[in-house]
Formats: C-alpha cells, sequence, structure tokens
C-alpha cells in the first residue's frame, strides 16, 4: 500500500499553561496559597511582594547614593559581582563583649518526656534480664497510639525470631506483657476493648459492688453489652436495673484509650476560613475574601530593567548575554503569568461564593439550616457562565465564616425532594429534623427508622425508611437498639 499524504482539519481543545496553573491554584485553599506564594517567590527571582512604592522609593535613594560613586562599567551595570561574593570575615559578626556580671536573658522552653518515653521508665524499674528487657521494649513498640497491643502474641515471637533474632516463646511473652499491662496510665497493652476496660477494673484499689458487677459484665456478657441486650444481662446475672445502671455508670467512667490520654503531641486542626462573611450596618451581608487570599505581587523591575537595558544595547550580542536574556525573559513571564493567575482566582473565589450566598440568602441571614434550599454545582455553575468543576474546584475544603460559625463550602450543596405541598426542600433540612427528633428521644425507647419515617410524613416530609436509615448513617447516629440507656 502507497503512502500518501493529505490535510485535515480537527477540532481539539488544548489547554494553556496558564489554565493549568489557574485550575491547581483555584481549588488549594487558604493555607495551601500561601505556601504556593511563597515557594513561587523563592523559586522565580523575577517576582517580588510589596508595593510599587517601597521600589520607587528604594531606587531614588539608590540613585541618590550612586551619584556619589564613580561611574559603573557597562558590565557592572548588568551583574554585581558583590552580591554572589561573601568576602567579609566571620569574626565582623560576632561579639565577645559581655562582662561576667551580666545577666543572660533567654526563653525557657517547656519540655517534658513523651508517652513512649514515660513506659520505658516504668520498664527500667522492673527486675527483668537483657533479653526479657528487650522482649519488653519491643512489646512497648508494638503498641499503637491508642495503647493497644493489635497483634497477635505468637506473631510477635516469630518477629522477634527472624528480625532481631531473639528466640523466645509465647509463654514468655505473655508474661512480660502482663508486666507492661501494670504500667501507667490504667489500660495500657490491652489486646481488645474487652481487655483494656478489665485492667482499669482490676487496678482499682477499693471493690465496690458497683466494681464487681462491672467485672462480670464484661467477662462474661461483653457482647451482649456492646449490642445493648440488657434483659439477658439482667437474667444472667440475676440483678434489677438499679444494680446494671450503677455498673454500667462505672464502666462509662474507664478510658479506652489510654494511649492518646498519655500522649503530649495532639493532633489539632486550626481552620482558616477564606471567606469572612459579616452583617453590616444596614442589615446586608457583605462578602470580604480572606487576606491571605490576596498577597501583592509585582514584577521585580530590577529584572524588567534588564530587558530595557539589552534592548537598548547597540552592537552584536554574544552567546552568553542571549542565553541570559532568555532566561530573564522567561523568569518575567512566569511572574507575570503567576500574577494573572492569583488575581483570576480571586476574581473566581468572589464571583462563585457571592452566588452561593444570594441563592442561600434566608438561610446566612438566620442562621436556620431548615431554611436551606436544594443547591446543586450546576445551579452555580449556570449562573456565573462556568463550568461545572470549575464550581466544585471552588467548593472543595473552602471554609467561610459567618456570626453563627465557620463551614466548608461542600456543606450549602444538598439534593432536593418534594413535600406533600409540592414545594422543593433541602435533604439538609430532613436531616436537621431527623438530628432534632432523635435528640429529643425517649432514651429507653428510642424511635426506630419507621417511627423516624412516620414522623416525618406528620411533618409533610413523605420518605421511605431506606432513606431514614441513609440520612442517619451520614450524620453517624447508631440504630436505635445501640441509642437506648438506662
Amino acid at each position: 500500500m502507497a503512502l500518501k499524504q493529505h490535510l485535515s482539519q480537527k477540532l481539539l481543545q488544548k489547554l494553556s499553561p496558564q489554565q493549568i496553573q489557574l485550575m491547581k491554584l483555584l481549588q488549594v485553599p487558604t493555607v495551601a496559597i500561601e505556601a504556593r506564594i511563597k515557594e513561587e517567590l523563592e523559586k522565580n527571582p523575577a517576582l517580588d511582594e510589596g508595593r510599587d512604592e517601597e521600589e520607587d522609593e528604594f531606587s531614588e535613594q539608590e540613585e541618590q547614593y550612586d551619584d556619589s560613586l564613580p561611574e559603573k562599567t557597562e558590565a557592572e551595570k548588568e551583574f554585581d559581582f558583590s552580591d554572589y561574593i561573601d568576602d567579609e570575615p566571620t569574626y565582623k559578626y560576632s561579639i565577645s563583649n559581655k562582662s561576667a556580671d551580666e545577666e543572660e536573658k533567654s526563653i525557657p522552653y517547656s519540655t517534658g518526656k513523651s508517652f513512649r518515653e514515660r513506659l520505658e521508665d516504668q520498664l527500667d524499674m522492673q527486675d527483668l534480664d537483657e533479653q526479657e528487657y528487650f522482649i519488653a521494649d519491643y512489646i512497648l513498640g508494638s503498641l499503637d497510639d491508642s495503647g493497644y497491643l493489635r497483634r497477635e502474641v505468637s506473631a510477635v515471637v516469630d518477629d522477634l525470631a527472624f528480625t532481631q533474632n531473639v528466640n523466645t516463646d509465647e509463654k514468655t511473652v505473655e508474661r512480660l506483657l502482663k508486666v507492661i499491662q501494670t504500667f501507667d496510665p490504667p489500660g495500657i497493652g490491652g489486646r481488645d476493648l474487652r481487655e483494656c476496660l478489665l485492667i482499669q477494673l482490676k487496678k482499682k484499689t477499693v471493690n465496690t459492688v458497683e466494681i464487681i458487677t462491672a467485672k462480670a459484665i464484661l467477662s462474661d456478657y461483653f457482647e451482649a453489652y456492646i449490642k445493648k441486650h440488657y434483659k439477658k444481662i439482667l437474667e444472667g446475672l440475676e440483678i434489677d436495673e438499679i444494680a446494671l445502671k450503677s455498673a454500667d455508670e462505672e464502666i462509662k467512667k474507664l478510658n479506652p484509650k489510654p494511649g492518646s490520654s498519655g500522649s503530649d503531641s495532639r493532633s489539632s486542626q486550626v481552620v482558616i476560613p477564606d471567606f469572612i462573611l459579616t452583617v453590616n450596618d444596614d442589615d446586608e451581608l457583605e462578602l470580604n475574601l480572606n487576606s491571605r487570599n490576596a498577597p501583592e505581587l509585582r514584577v521585580s523591575k530590577k529584572y524588567s530593567g534588564l530587558i530595557e537595558d539589552y534592548q537598548k544595547s547597540s552592537g552584536k550580542t554574544t552567546k552568553t548575554q542571549k542565553e541570559t536574556f532568555t532566561f530573564i525573559k522567561q523568569k518575567l513571564d512566569s511572574a507575570k503569568w503567576f500574577i494573572d493567575a492569583i488575581k483570576q482566582r480571586q476574581q473566581t473565589l468572589l464571583l462563585t461564593m457571592q452566588t452561593i450566598i444570594e441563592h442561600q440568602k434566608e438561610y446566612f441571614i438566620s442562621g436556620d439550616e431548615t431554611k436551606l434550599k436544594p443547591m446543586i454545582l450546576k445551579d452555580i455553575a449556570e449562573v456565573i457562565h462556568m463550568d461545572i468543576s470549575t464550581v466544585s474546584r471552588v467548593a472543595n475544603s473552602k471554609y467561610i465564616q459567618t456570626s453563627f460559625g465557620t463551614f466548608i463550602l461542600k456543606s450549602f450543596f444538598s439534593e432536593s425532594l418534594t413535600n406533600s405541598e409540592g414545594e422543593e426542600v433541602s435533604t439538609r433540612e430532613v436531616k436537621k429534623i431527623l438530628d432534632v427528633a432523635i435528640g429529643n428521644e425517649n432514651k429507653q425507647k428510642p424511635l426506630t427508622d419507621q417511627a423516624l419515617a412516620d414522623l416525618l410524613k406528620e411533618k409533610g416530609y413523605n420518605i421511605a425508611r431506606r432513606t431514614v436509615a441513609k440520612y442517619r448513617e451520614q450524620l453517624n447516629i447508631p440504630v436505635a437498639r445501640l441509642r437506648k440507656e438506662l
């Protein structure tokens, strides 16, 4: 078959580097955009932060200072070699003129031992030989963040043999684990929740009737207790409801995660809002973008001046000068693209958020979740004439601060359903009604999913029982049997 050449036209959609950069910047929150801007400032010398007035003032001072100096050559004008050469001796940056009586003021730093170090201190006080100490220390290293030993004893024995070249048996590991279970905080070294709670009960110095009953419940009726089959416990232990309730209160005082309670480094997430919504004196909503999203960026005048000097220069240019010019031009173009992307990001964020506020105006004025209207990404995209993916990127990991709390933007989007009057309402409204109903229920006889469905029907929401179960799970609310209390 002979080869042939022919012309054809095709319609293709290709994203430019600027568009790709904008999409990446659009989806990151305030904290990440700060790090991204800092990274760009360090990477691109043609990008500066600050106002032009400061640069102008600095330039005027520099020109006045330069008038008193000899005129620089052409090479010195392009590159200041003093920026790259550090010929100052180090002794000029240090002083040793303090007197012996001078008080040295320093900031005190609070130090403390970690959770693992406190356990090792308790291990050091045990009467163990070298191999036993090594095995016990290995067990401590196998505990998870909650203080549990989630691995089988046989697996620990195998690991010691294959990875540490230490031969031992399950009986020895069990004995050393019992030693660790006597450490503080109580409950350390438990292999499951039941053993962890029993360890804490056994460490109590006074054995009251309630504690003895609690031990019996955890030892013999743990499955029935966690599933709240109280009738089976009452019949099995031959006790009344008062005794069961007293034992239940003792169990609830125990710590299910002793390792977390002894940890110094507790993870805490600080939410920095991307938008701030306030109510002005005229009772109107006023939206502002977090100032961290709007840094003052500009193109360095020093680098743009180098381009102008190169264009004004006459005569032939060397290869090195051309490469330098190309490098500077690339950095200047990159700086301009980044500044434009940041500005466009700010405009898109404000436009999208303002449209969301107009759509959910009743909610943002009152703070009542039942006032939320059904809203999907497409509703906002059609108003601002942008793609759904753009709205999705804006709503991703972004928060707004209001007078009644700080919320993630995704929480304002919800599907719709029709009530008995034919009106479309948000599923958030139904979830709020479910949450309130479950919070006000009789805990001795909690409402089943069918009872909740009947309650919603009385309020005009015709929802099936399986839909109620789905909404309940989304609210992280257990079934009626697990919500039962004595």
